[in-house]
């Protein structure tokens, strides 16, 4: 039997990145979002918890930081697939048979 993770220890990317990286950097989400080449208010979306973490961002965020874009990707596939559990019995899918 597989253990279960309460789904609230899966963090979202972004409220960690705001909180653990960029308040201690003293950057405003503006200054941060021009030296990341993106958007103020993209940044300030995934900061908030509000869009997942793209591919892309996490490289971004690898090359100004020095974070591991491979980690924060998994942090946010963790998240997506507990925010998910959380309504599983919900989905309803017929079992089928694998190939011969």
């Amino acid at each position: 039997m597989a253990i279960k993770i309460h789904p609230s220890n899966y963090i979202h990317p972004g409220l960690w990145l705001r909180t653990e990286i960029v308040e201690p950097s003293g950057l405003s989400v503006t200054e941060l979002a021009g030296r990341l080449g993106v958007t103020r208010q993209a940044l300030s979306t995934l900061l908030n918890g509000r869009a997942g973490l793209s591919a892309e961002m996490s490289i971004r965020f690898e090359k100004a930081f020095g974070l591991s874009a491979d980690t924060l990707l998994r942090m946010q596939v963790a998240h997506e697939l507990a925010s998910a559990r959380v309504n599983e019995d919900d989905i309803h899918v017929e079992r089928l048979s694998a190939a011969a």
